[in-house]
């Protein structure tokens, strides 16, 4: 009997280091034998480029834009093969100023299943950029396509702050669409008491903290390189923490649940609980989240 196709989602505050981390790990996921189409949802078209060994891969709107309409395009114009067969497209986006992000990703992926690109594989990856205030990058959740989110975060204010306004999402669309919180995954920032900070955070969000990422720097040597670390050092102690991570995801499946997201008040309190943040803190962290 065929495993049901599993739709994962990462989530996470721009910078955070989301899609190296995704790619590391939809790579230790492939070396386990499973079959990955990852769906780049970041205007920037950078979700595949370790895959591909490439800087920025051409986006299926750019070339809709190029042959006058999505349908125009064939499967293969738009789907690139990189590293373990993993199967890549990127949905692109707007100039920046004009139009809707969402528009790229939910026109993208139509175009996808309507051309056979979702057949004969175990994972689809969709790579997201950032919050979810905007509502065309909730579009994997609004429109039932992604069914699991990985929040990635950090010890950071503003990191935790996302990973909360991503729950937030998530919780308005898991009735209607079935949409659930697989975990959050830590990327380590070498921050003050940061995996007490995760695991605290997962707690309140009703979720689990699926892994703490160690900081090395051999992740950016292989970014040098548009490799993934699993491809530049297999043996490395950071590829076996991304395989990790992938084992537990993979393991995962039907795991997920509706989150409790917090009030802003709450995650203050969580950080000057630790001793993060002290009262006086509080106006500028209540600024700072107003300008994000």
């Amino acid at each position: 009997m065929s495993t049901p196709l599993r739709q994962i989602a990462f989530y996470g505050k721009g910078g955070i280091g989301k899609s190296t981390t995704s790619q590391n790990t939809l790579a230790a996921l492939a070396e386990m034998g499973q079959k990955i189409l990852i769906v780049g949802c970041d205007p920037k078209a950078d979700s595949t480029r370790l895959i591909l060994h490439a800087k920025a891969q051409d986006t299926v709107l750019s070339l809709a834009a190029e042959a006058g309409s999505v349908e125009d395009l064939e499967l293969e114009d738009v789907m690139k093969v990189g590293y373990r067969d993993i199967r890549c497209v990127e949905s692109g986006g707007p100039e920046p100023g004009v139009g809707c992000a969402g528009r790229g990703v939910i026109t993208s992926i139509n175009f996808l299943e309507e051309n056979g690109a979702y057949d004969g594989v175990d994972y689809v990856s969709y790579d997201v950029l950032g919050d979810v205030v905007c509502g065309g990058f909730a579009m994997p959740i609004r429109e039932n396509k992604a069914q699991e989110i990985y929040i990635v975060m950090s010890g950071e204010m503003m990191a935790m702050y996302a990973a909360n306004n991503i729950s937030k999402g998530i919780l308005k669309y898991a009735n209607s669409g079935g949409v659930r919180l697989g975990g959050l995954v830590c990327n380590e920032r070498q921050t003050d008491k940061e995996l007490e900070l995760a695991e605290a955070l997962a707690k309140k969000l009703g979720t689990q903290l699926i892994h703490f990422v160690p900081r090395d720097n051999i992740v950016q040597h292989a970014e040098l390189r548009r490799m993934t670390v699993l491809e530049y050092d297999p043996r490395s102690k950071q590829a076996d923490e991304y395989r990790q991570l992938a084992k537990k995801i993979h393991a995962n499946a039907g795991k997920g649940v509706i989150p409790t997201p917090i009030t802003m008040e709450e995650l203050e309190d969580l950080l000057m609980e630790f001793g993060i943040m002290k009262k006086e803190d509080e106006s500028i962290i209540g600024k700072a989240a107003v300008a994000a």
